[in-house]
């Protein structure tokens, strides 16, 4: 039995301030952690495609859940979904790169003399190699993105997803998780590097503060949940409970856009979008069939039409210029407005 809720009820905090602060500090807490988990063994798109999407997409795989055991319309999951990922792939990619610059160039190295310039010379050969793989990475990244879009288009053309489908989708999403794992693990032995013991310590970290994050979700899932049924209207579930969780990817983004380390924001934001579409979308597929709704061919051409243009950015500009973030930040803005106006 989790002693959370009742501790708070005793306090008399029971209230959506209190839980909202609470999803927020067990978020912030488990980015700290994975920040120390990239200097155990991880680093650079392994970082951002292996370990934080399943952190910052940890919310959107409880909501899964939580509505259907709580009997809640299932086309919530959905409208959680495409809200999730168009935010991620417009907003959360577009405004860091407005405020900070979102480039995959290497640093380069300054001028030197002897010893000092060739050391200088090898770091700056070094940094320019793992931003060639950094970025063959995310190209990989970015046509999976394309590919589970498309492949979700497919199967939803019947107006609905049902429990082939969602085989179809999570078998998709498992592939490509154990494609990424091989990656690492390629990674680190080609560089001689193994596990640090700490890493395991802050995985123990991580899952506590999933822990909370469950709880959290819980209590306003079903705040929200009664807020709908007392007049919100359909899909006022989705909508808010999707904006709610982008709020970690949203920290991830501007502290690694910060950092000028643009493949990390990059990873991490379509590696959280893979864990929506296709492995939540799959989920909820499999345990009830899904009836599509409103503004869902708006939400996945969105999706569709943000990763052609990232993979342009990064094929042809090696980053995203400020223009684009504009664009990107545009239609976030049009979605938006089209969705709550509905």
């Amino acid at each position: 039995m989790n002693p959370l809720p009742e501790l708070i009820q005793q306090l008399g905090w029971a209230n959506p301030w209190t839980y909202a602060v609470l999803f927020l500090a067990a978020s912030f807490f488990m980015i700290w952690r994975l920040e120390a988990m990239g200097n155990s063994g991880l680093e650079g798109t392994a970082i951002g495609t292996v370990v934080m999407p399943f952190c910052s997409g940890l919310g959107n795989l409880f909501f899964v859940w939580i509505v259907h055991e709580r009997g809640l319309p299932p086309a919530e999951i959905v409208t959680n979904a495409i809200v999730n990922n168009v935010t991620n792939l417009t907003l959360l990619i577009g405004a860091p790169a407005l405020l900070f610059g979102l480039s995959l160039q290497p640093n380069g190295g300054s001028g030197g003399k002897g010893r000092k310039s060739a050391k200088r010379g090898a770091a700056a050969a070094g940094a320019k190699v793992a931003s060639r793989l950094n970025r063959l990475s995310l190209l990989f990244t970015l046509l999976a993105g394309l590919f589970f879009t498309g492949a979700m288009w497919v199967l939803s053309r019947d107006g609905r997803l049902d429990g082939s489908d969602g085989a179809l989708l999570v078998g998709g999403f498992v592939f490509w998780i154990c494609v990424q794992v091989f990656d690492v693990m390629k990674y680190n032995v080609h560089r001689n590097r193994s596990l640090a013991p700490s890493f395991y310590l802050d995985a123990f970290f991580v899952l506590v503060a999933a822990g909370v994050l469950y709880t959290t979700i819980d209590w306003l899932v079903g705040w929200l949940g009664e807020m709908q049924a007392g007049g919100g209207g359909p899909g006022t579930l989705g909508w808010l409970s999707g904006l709610l969780m982008v709020v970690p990817n949203g920290l991830i983004a501007f502290y690694y856009a910060a950092k000028k380390q643009g493949e990390i924001v990059y990873a991490s934001q379509i590696g959280d979008g893979h864990i929506c579409i296709p492995l939540c979308l799959g989920l909820a597929a499999t345990l009830t069939p899904i009836a599509i709704p409103a503004h869902f061919n708006l939400g996945l051409g969105l999706i569709a039409g943000a990763l052609a243009l990232h993979l342009i950015a990064v094929f042809c500009l090696r980053g995203l210029p400020k223009v684009a973030g504009c664009l990107l930040v545009g239609a976030y803005a049009v979605f938006l407005v089209t969705g709550f106006s509905d």
